[in-house]
């Protein structure tokens, strides 16, 4: 145990199961820790680090911004906060934006918006998410998705229904029971990397509409080019009326956002929400030099092409190899599930250089940079296959 550890162990609240490892340098796709071995990151902070760790023209964007402005208050404009508002709205197609710290409270700011604007008309009623969701660690957020994250919260905010996710039947049978809103990841991250039916998003989106009620895409994880598109929604032919951004949008910056209709943006009234640090100059400049670093380098279509291409050597490799499930992914968002828990797996591959996490028990979950190489590609799937048939043979 190195000095970081052990003044973790001392000092910070112990939810975290960390892995025995320290990092203290990351360069693109690599990590390198206390002892000088390195890694390919092939979880990319979940999700985050789409761009790869430290990118120049982020560390080149948050050295400028920090020595000329680090923070104010949301009472004044600030100019990368309107720059990074306008290229938002523009690549994403809605009308308005409003920035956060976080994808937890991006969706918090999704839940008060929704239901504002059913205020507005004369309604209030439930918010239907999906078994198998994540959206956040806040009560709001935990009360949509797994029990397990509930559990010794008590009371757990009502106004929320769940119901099976791709089951189309069930979101027909409820729809009429007081329902606002509808939110969806298209692309479950923690749920498994489950992707929506294309079938099922657009019969989602006909019956909001029919109802007047808001469809919200949390693309928290599966947005920022990951999916192989900027914005999973764009797979799907439909375009939500509220849409959550965080992870990838800062290029490891924090920083979160919600975008709506203009119509459903005007359900929030000067002064009815807010926040201190949403928005500010630092996070947005960070935000500025990473979505167009993944429009100026076309990473979303390298994720699709890599994803491809890593896909179907894990589903050849599914044919030879016992233990491996499923395969299944979009972009480079892809998810090996096994037919073991995949603990093991996720450390005989760190033993190997390559970083991944295992969710739900069985699903290794492969989000990397969407600058990795075709041979970095190659040595994760390597590492993935290697440590599945070790796990297997010591089992």
């Amino acid at each position: 145990m190195d000095e970081s550890q052990r003044l973790e162990k001392e000092n910070h609240f112990q939810f975290y199961k960390r892995y025995p490892v320290t990092f203290v340098e990351g360069k693109g796709t690599r990590l390198k820790d206390t002892n000088g071995k390195e890694y390919i990151d092939a979880l990319a902070g979940i999700a985050v680090n789409s761009i790869g760790h430290c990118h120049p023209n982020v560390v080149k964007a948050i050295q400028n911004q920090a020595e000329k402005l680090i923070h104010i208050t949301n009472l004044y404009y600030n100019e990368p906060q309107s720059k990074l508002a306008l290229l938002m709205t523009e690549i994403s197609g809605l009308d308005r934006i409003f920035f956060t710290n976080s994808g937890g409270e991006a969706v918090e700011g999704a839940i008060k918006l929704a239901r504002r604007y059913a205020f507005k008309k004369g309604r209030k009623g439930n918010i239907v998410s999906m078994h198998g969701c994540f959206h956040g660690r806040t009560l709001a957020t935990t009360a949509m998705g797994k029990k397990k994250y509930q559990e010794g919260f008590d009371p757990i905010p009502g106004g929320f229904l769940s119901i099976p996710f791709n089951d189309i039947n069930t979101l027909e049978n409820v729809v009429h029971n007081d329902v606002i809103a509808v939110i969806i990841e298209p692309v479950q991250g923690e749920g498994g990397i489950r992707i929506a039916n294309t079938g099922y998003i657009q019969k989602v989106s006909e019956i909001c509409k029919e109802n007047d009620i808001l469809l919200i895409f949390d693309e928290i994880q599966c947005g920022m080019g990951r999916t192989g598109k900027m914005f999973a929604f764009q797979h799907f032919g439909v375009i939500p009326d509220i849409l959550t951004l965080a992870k990838a949008l800062g290029g490891g910056f924090p920083i979160g956002a919600v975008i709506a209709r203009q119509e459903i943006a005007e359900a929030f009234d000067y002064g009815i929400h807010g926040t201190t640090f949403g928005g500010n100059p630092l996070a947005c400049a960070a935000s500025l030099a990473t979505v167009n670093t993944i429009i100026s380098e076309n990473l979303s279509d390298q994720a699709q092409q890599k994803g491809e291409y890593l896909i179907e050597k894990l589903k050849d490799a599914a044919k030879k190899v016992s233990g491996i499930k499923e395969v299944r992914g979009l972009g480079l968002m892809i998810g090996v599930e096994l037919e073991f828990n995949g603990a093991e797996v996720v450390n005989k591959m760190m033993e190997k250089g390559v970083l991944a996490n295992c969710t739900e028990e069985t699903i290794i979950r492969l989000v990397p940079p969407l600058l990795i190489t075709k041979e970095e590609l190659n040595q994760v799937f390597n590492a993935l296959i290697l440590s599945i048939e070790e796990v297997q043979n010591n089992g």
